[in-house]
């Protein structure tokens, strides 16, 4: 989906398909006939945009196989689908019954995840439509927080210089540009957008590598939207893209009813990083079942878990969701002037992880979520004065 800002530059609205994970080309093909394309439908667009997610046996596939390469892109065009942005972030594995730390793997200090995200900057200036130029990548805060000493941060800085490098000559090779995000997480390296300036100005390439805002982390580390967005800009770092997403929020966790709505959320496959902020500062647990089990986190504060929670659809009292946040970031990053981003991603891959009485049954019915969540983002824009595009 495109739109109009008032300052006539276009906006691009995707949604990204890690929610429906595959790691194969066969199966990325089948999520464009099975699920991609419905949504489209729902939506009654000729046009809409997809955040693919390339698992490294896809991306291989497509890399080796010009064919195969030039099969994607028709099959895009047919389907009336198109790609501005990839999630780099999962490298494989995203589909398993337990993902957890595995999402982490490679990280920045791994020679394979630099390999990995060149295959999918070439891959992405491939499928760009005809008449983009620019592509980004979203992909992780350079590693876990556990494993990565001086050394190993050494060696990842020296691989987005080259990753930079690379990027400059695809653009002089293929006449498109594409960037790369670092999308700050609860437990990374990079934890927050604060996290993020020291590292990305010491690689001094904000024309190539900035940063990949995404609400849900954002609200899940008590960001303040305005804050951090100052202070980016303060210290030069471009927003490459923005995920929409939303966070679980809980505001009385020392309640019972409060602890067991909450509960209905631990679940296997995912991390849920959970924070709050006390008097003395932000604690926080690896997963939303360690906050549970005891004294790991003050309970005298509101809570929020890493939990993307449907966009249109929050959870039952006691819970809420932290879409107020996303407002307000929207609201900075394409409210203003000039946007800040040009690439927004509603990336709720946590449909099938939701309560079981939640999750989608059916393919229909994620579809119709799906599209659900897409229109409230599509009434967000135009709510801020941008006009949607056929």
């Amino acid at each position: 989906m495109r739109f109009r800002h008032p300052d006539g530059s276009t906006v691009h609205l995707a949604y990204c398909t890690n929610v429906h994970p595959a790691e194969t080309l066969d199966g990325v093909l089948a999520q464009l006939r099975d699920h991609c394309e419905p949504v489209r439908k729902r939506l009654g667009r000729d046009r809409l945009g997809i955040g693919l997610w390339l698992a490294r046996n896809a991306a291989r596939t497509l890399t080796t196989d010009p064919a195969a390469l030039r099969g994607l892109r028709a099959e895009l065009d047919r389907r009336g689908l198109e790609v501005v942005t990839l999630n780099g972030f999962p490298y494989e594995g995203f589909g398993a019954e337990e993902v957890k730390y595995r999402v982490y793997k490679p990280d920045w200090a791994d020679p394979e995840r630099l390999s990995h995200t060149i295959e999918l900057a070439r891959l992405l200036a491939a499928l760009l439509p005809a008449d983009v130029t620019d592509g980004t990548i979203s992909t992780l805060p350079l590693a876990w927080r556990t494993v990565h000493d001086a050394q190993r941060a050494d060696t990842a800085r020296a691989a987005l210089v080259t990753l930079a490098e690379r990027l400059d000559a695809l653009e002089e090779l293929t006449g498109r540009s594409i960037r790369v995000g670092l999308e700050p997480e609860p437990g990374c390296i990079v934890e927050t957008t604060a996290d993020a300036i020291a590292p990305l100005t010491a690689v001094a390439r904000p024309d190539r590598i900035g940063l990949c805002l995404d609400t849900c982390h954002l609200a899940t580390s008590f960001e303040d939207p305005d804050t951090a967005l100052d202070g980016l800009a303060a210290a030069h770092i471009p927003v490459v893209k923005s995920q929409l997403s939303a966070a679980l929020h809980a505001e009385h966790p020392h309640l019972p009813e409060v602890r067991e709505a909450l509960a209905a959320f631990d679940e296997p496959r995912f991390l849920h990083q959970t924070r709050t902020v006390a008097a003395d500062g932000l604690h926080g647990t690896d997963d939303l079942g360690p906050a549970l089990d005891g004294a790991a986190l003050p309970d005298d504060t509101p809570w929020r878990a890493h939990f993307h929670v449907p966009l249109h659809a929050a959870p039952a009292a006691p819970l809420t969701s932290t879409l107020p946040v996303l407002k307000s970031t929207l609201t900075r990053l394409v409210g203003g002037a000039h946007p800040l981003t040009q690439h927004l991603e509603v990336e709720t891959y946590t449909w099938q992880a939701l309560p079981p009485e939640l999750r989608p049954r059916a393919r229909t019915q994620l579809a119709d979520g799906i599209a659900a969540e897409l229109a409230l983002a599509r009434d967000l824009l135009t709510d801020l004065g941008l006009k949607e595009l056929p």
